[in-house]
């Protein structure tokens, strides 16, 4: 029914996000893995447009009823897993905690240019923490602060009590941390221990470890 269309997992924070909301979704669907960096690999658009015609991942194939439908964009299909799977609680009970968890997601959607371009993801590496310009402190701290200020709200082990589609956003935001070693205080590291504890996360990781090894995710390449 669903085959969730991504990059290279070492490398595509997009694609993470609709793989951790499908998890927590807790249906099943395939994956098709394509490899991304077009100036190494310069098929990889030729690749995807058969998937979307937007030429990006993440995409989502949903078959049913005899058609098939694409979704594409991370939030987008995050927002389509949550209400197609109620269940999971992706979006919150509470149309008020709802409407702020929304603005959570759009934020990092939208945002944080500079720590994207200066902590770009490596999910499986450990790299040193480089000399930050001060738009990428000012959105690091942004973030930190952010996080703290829904875990104090809301309780729970995630951002709104429970997993979301705002933590699904921030997931590689988490990963990306880790990666440098961003100091963060006591209650977001706990946050961010849960996050990289989840099944998902932790297949991701395994994923990740297997295409630097097989040469497919390497820092250099």
């Amino acid at each position: 029914m669903y085959t969730l269309v991504i990059g290279t997992q070492n490398w595509s924070s997009w694609s993470l996000r609709p793989y951790v909301a499908l998890r927590a979704a807790g249906v099943p669907f395939e994956t098709v893995v394509i490899r991304l960096r077009e100036k190494q690999h310069p098929t990889t658009r030729d690749q995807i447009l058969p998937w979307s015609p937007a030429g990006k991942v993440p995409v989502l194939k949903i078959a049913e009823d005899g058609k098939t439908i694409t979704v594409w964009d991370s939030l987008a299909i995050c927002e389509t897993i949550a209400e197609r799977h109620p269940e999971a609680g992706l979006l919150p009970a509470d149309t008020s905690a709802r409407a702020i968890m929304r603005s959570y997601a759009c934020e990092m959607h939208s945002g944080f240019p500079d720590v994207r371009d200066q902590l770009g993801m490596e999910f499986a590496r450990k790299l040193p923490l480089p000399e930050l310009r001060d738009d990428t402190r000012a959105q690091v701290a942004r973030i930190i602060t952010s996080w703290e200020e829904a875990l104090a709200t809301y309780g729970g082990d995630f951002l709104f009590g429970k997993l979301s589609v705002a933590d699904c956003m921030y997931a590689p935001v988490v990963s990306r941390f880790v990666t440098y070693g961003v100091a963060v205080p006591p209650a977001v590291q706990g946050y961010m221990d849960r996050v990289m504890a989840l099944a998902s996360m932790q297949d991701w990781m395994h994923a990740s470890r297997e295409e630097i090894t097989a040469g497919l995710g390497n820092y250099k390449d």
